[in-house]
């Protein structure tokens, strides 16, 4: 079984709200376990910022084709068998900059 390492971009088949179908997109590994399913965040280039999002400011290293933003609110766990392949690796600081946020989205008063 393949695992993957925080921080690493993956092109996946994601569900949407109310389709049947799966959309290839990319997604960021928040969490392997180790088991057959990974936490993922889904990665876009629709750049309409909320306070869930972080823009990824080196994406062409990690192996995006355009500018794009983790959504830190649509995160999905999802079996491994669904990724496709591997893009890429955020870089230290935009990993940074994803950690910092987890951390203040799920910082219970």
């Amino acid at each position: 079984m393949t695992n993957y390492q925080s921080g690493e971009l993956v092109l996946v088949g994601f569900i949407f709200a109310g389709a049947a179908e799966t959309k290839r997109r990319p997604g960021l590994v928040l969490l392997d376990t180790g088991d057959e399913d990974m936490i993922v965040a889904k990665i876009t280039s629709q750049i309409t910022r909320t306070n869930f999002d972080v823009e990824i400011q080196e994406w062409q290293q990690a192996g995006l084709k355009r500018p794009s933003v983790v959504r830190l609110h649509k995160v999905n766990t999802l079996q491994k068998s669904l990724v496709e392949r591997r893009l890429g690796i955020l870089t230290p600081d935009d990993l940074a900059q994803v950690r910092n946020r987890v951390k203040q989205i799920w910082s219970f008063p």
